[in-house]
């Protein structure tokens, strides 16, 4: 590897990094914001956007140039394509955390819904995920991508509670429904962000070992461990 493709690569790598920064507090305070119901920290994720999605652009961008000027091969292209990957896949948490804000601020004002309780530990495990999936790629570190697939089983457990429990409101307050679908929605984009995470962490599967791991049920007996 040429000394510039390695210094276009590190350059790029650091860019992606920023951008994971940025996104993993927009979806810390959206979360806070539909938990609080807070329209200001609601409006300062939905702000916040356009920088992600400028980013987005630039770092694609530069992915086709190292690309065309540098044809990289073997696991240079390998982290060329994987930083394209997570880069689409950051964008896309970007806008679901928006989609939460915009959900907090139709909540804003509706004191009377209770928030399911299972709301809080479903939004820190998403959190985690997605910083973890970064830690991951950062270190190329596959044990802990195979851990970050397995934990989006538990997101989707507080989702399910987080239903029912939305589903007994309805039912039992139907003067409530218009907050309660809100919310539901807002718990859809969560547990979206938790599927973008393990995204990542296969795309770092993907970087390490040269094996696609997306689709893939059972990761260890298709792929195996590192």
């Amino acid at each position: 590897m040429s000394m510039h493709l390695e210094r276009d690569l590190r350059a790029l790598e650091q860019e992606l990094l920023a951008v994971s920064a940025l996104v993993e507090d927009m979806i810390t305070k959206a979360c806070r914001s539909l938990r609080e119901r807070r329209a200001d920290i609601a409006q300062q994720v939905i702000a916040s956007d356009s920088s992600v999605d400028s980013a987005e652009v630039r770092i694609e961008e530069e992915c086709l140039k190292i690309l065309a000027l540098h044809q990289p091969v073997a696991i240079d292209l390998r982290r060329t394509a994987t930083v394209l990957k997570i880069n689409n896949d950051l964008e896309r948490i970007a806008d679901l955390a928006v989609n939460i804000a915009e959900r907090a601020l139709s909540l804003a004002g509706r004191r009377d819904f209770q928030s399911p309780s299972a709301l809080d530990l479903m939004s820190e495990r998403a959190i985690t995920m997605v910083r973890e999936a970064i830690d991951a790629f950062v270190h190329m570190d596959t044990d802990a991508a195979y851990r970050i697939c397995g934990e989006d089983d538990e997101v989707d457990r507080y989702n399910v509670q987080i239903i029912n429990e939305i589903h007994d409101t309805i039912r039992t307050q139907p003067h409530l429904v218009e907050p309660a679908m809100h919310f539901f929605s807002a718990t859809r984009h969560v547990e979206r962000i938790a599927d973008h995470a393990t995204n990542i962490a296969e795309d770092v599967i993907y970087l390490v070992k040269g094996s696609i791991a997306r689709h893939q049920h059972t990761l260890r007996e298709t792929i195996g461990p590192p």
